[in-house]
């Protein structure tokens, strides 16, 4: 055994990349998400999925915010899921399809960019990291075409331009920019006719978390797999705000002033806020 000791030192210290994804894959292939066996037929509908995600571009950084609805099928397996995890000081994501996949993604690339960082004494450009998750992404398409589909979204400030910028992916781990804009998951669609309405560029901080809360609360009106706001629990969307600052999520009692604002004005609008013509 003490023979050894040197040859797994050396392993650990150098692991001759600067991807941890890559790393896993030769050293422990049975701790990646894509490890399952493919499945004899389709169990998307039996394992919970996480839904809904939408994500502003605002003056100075982006805000993204995710529902806590989680069902499996036509059943809610849970109320309080949370959806958008901090990936670095600059980034997050939010995960939308099957649950425990995505969240084990979430996960791995938050080790991966800090493995990078460690490996390289810097951090991926945002066009690096973006690049990095469609790369794991892609790594699923099996599983993706047996029903396990796993979405995100990615969302980042970029200090090399000041602004926000938000990238979306499909099944096969392609990425593309969104611009202004976007939300994924079985509520997008309602969200992102909220968003349409509501969006204007250079919107303040402030204005686009009340933009997503509302994008939120429509999609959830119209989509029986997005959650509203639970008052009675104290269940509220999970709100995160990234700025030249870094990453901040917003604690829930913040979040529920910014719900109960909404709701209340809802109380004479159902429909919500409308956009002025112009």
């Amino acid at each position: 055994m003490a023979s050894q000791q040197p040859w797994m030192n050396h392993l650990f210290t150098y692991t001759g990349s600067s991807s941890f994804t890559e790393f896993l894959s030769v050293h422990a292939p049975n701790l990646l998400p894509t490890r399952f066996e493919a499945l004899a037929a389709s169990a998307g509908d039996q394992i919970p999925h996480a839904t809904t995600i939408v994500a502003v571009i605002c003056d100075g950084g982006v805000v993204m915010a995710g529902d806590r609805r989680a069902t499996s099928g036509n059943y809610i397996s849970q109320r309080d899921i949370e959806k958008v995890f901090r990936a670095d000081d600059y980034s997050c994501l939010g995960i939308a399809g099957t649950a425990s996949i995505g969240l084990e993604v979430a996960r791995l690339f938050r080790v991966e960019l800090e493995h990078y960082e460690k490996t390289e004494g810097r951090s991926l450009s945002t066009e690096g990291k973006a690049h990095r998750l469609a790369t794991m992404i892609r790594g699923n398409l099996g599983m993706a075409m047996q029903g396990l589909v796993v979405i995100p979204l990615f969302a980042a400030y970029d200090p090399a331009t000041g602004k926000g910028r938000i990238f979306s992916y499909d099944v096969g781990g392609g990425p593309y920019e969104q611009y202004d804009y976007h939300a994924i998951g079985s509520g997008s669609i309602f969200a992102r006719g909220s968003l349409k309405k509501l969006y204007r560029p250079g919107c303040s901080v402030e204005e686009a978390i009340r933009v997503c809360l509302n994008a939120l609360y429509d999609a959830a009106d119209d989509d029986a797999g997005t959650g509203g706001p639970d008052v009675t629990r104290k269940i509220w969307p999970v709100v995160a705000v990234i700025t030249a600052e870094g990453f901040r999520r917003l604690p829930d009692e913040e979040t529920e002033r910014y719900v109960r604002s909404m709701l209340d004005a809802r109380m004479t609008e159902p429909e919500g806020p409308t956009a002025p013509l112009r």
